[in-house]
């Protein structure tokens, strides 16, 4: 279904691990790529139409996947042409995540093997207990809980109620930690970032928009402690 608002832009993310839900992350004109499909990678895409002849690819350097197509062209061929271009895809989002590295100076005080592994098992002890307190006053369940150690993201949950959260949690304070959990959660109601996903959050934390731009504001500086290891 599609819901025309204007402008055709959307904006989703192609989930990691071959499959799931494709997730809304911005809502701009219109709607043409939500739905359960199969991919690989992990890209936050956005596709542009307009009445341009041929289809086109850019990255930028927030590693954004722009697609831009004719508007006779439909979100069955748009998914085609990504997977099809996959591999061009993952050469140069490694291409750009380097040269992003590299203009950035390194933290002084990068994480060691060690340290990962004591984020971890902090992680797993810390949060399941905040899993388990938030879900009921969600009203969801979930299938099982994963702690990794990532460069890129701090949560997800698959379709199958299966969640992941970095263990690098443990280094931001207690109230982005609890609401990293609900975000989870609340994709188990709502498996996109639309406003009746957010209206979920709110429902939980109603200061969900102060403890986001606190991740956005210092996450990348935290996340950093563990690049180029």
């Amino acid at each position: 279904m599609r819901r025309y608002l204007g402008e055709k832009t959307v904006v989703f993310s192609m989930p990691a691990g071959g499959s799931g839900q494709v997730r809304i992350i911005k809502r701009k004109a219109e709607e043409t790529m939500a739905g359960r499909d199969n991919f690989s990678g992990g890209w936050d895409i956005r596709v542009i139409r307009s009445g341009r002849k041929s289809v086109a690819l850019q990255i930028d350097k927030d590693l954004l996947l722009t697609v831009r197509a004719p508007y006779r062209m439909s979100d069955r061929e748009i998914r085609e042409f990504i997977e099809e271009k996959s591999g061009w895809i993952e050469k140069n989002m490694r291409k750009m995540e380097r040269l992003k590295d590299e203009a950035e100076p390194e933290p002084a005080e990068l994480l060691t093997v060690e340290d990962l592994r004591e984020l971890a098992k902090a992680a797993a002890d810390h949060i399941p207990e905040r899993v388990a307190f938030y879900a009921p006053l969600i009203g969801v369940d979930w299938r099982g809980i994963t702690i990794r150690n990532q460069r890129s993201r701090w949560g997800s949950c698959s379709s199958s109620g299966n969640l992941n959260f970095n263990c690098l949690l443990m280094l931001t304070p207690p109230d982005i930690i609890d609401y990293v959990v609900v975000h989870e959660l609340c994709h188990r109601r709502e498996m996109n970032h639309s406003p009746l996903f957010w209206c979920e959050v709110e429902k939980i934390l109603p200061d969900y928009k102060a403890r986001r731009k606190w991740l956005k504001d210092n996450g990348e500086r935290i996340m950093r402690r563990m690049r180029m290891r």
